[in-house]
């Protein structure tokens, strides 16, 4: 099992923190600074079953600033992703073939 994790976000560690306490120690990967590449957003998106739309912040300064109000394509929407990490939504939870948002941190039981 693996969680995208930011430890300065709250579900995250929330998210985390629940994994835990239910036994698993997944692998945590700091996205924010071990960016994910294309092929591996593309992946996440498959196993969440979402367009990358659905995987960006939209509240995030870096969204309002540079993309509020665009036509991207989804290929856009990923680069915007992989330039700005602090724009893919979090906790992402991964087991196998599934993956889940930890919002809310509840979410991750679903893939134990």
């Amino acid at each position: 099992m693996k969680i995208y994790h930011n430890p300065r976000c709250a579900k995250s560690r929330q998210t985390l923190a629940l994994l835990q306490d239910h036994g698993v120690e997944p692998e945590v990967i700091l996205y924010l600074s071990a960016i994910p590449s294309h092929d591996e957003l593309q992946s996440l998106l498959t196993k969440l079953g979402i367009s990358p739309l659905q995987l960006i912040r939209k509240g995030e300064a870096i969204w309002k600033e540079n993309f509020k109000g665009k036509e991207l394509s989804d290929d856009e929407l990923i680069k915007a992703m992989i330039a700005h990490p602090k724009l893919i939504e979090r906790p992402i939870v991964v087991k196998g073939q599934k993956a889940v948002l930890g919002r809310p941190p509840e979410n991750a039981l679903e893939l134990l």
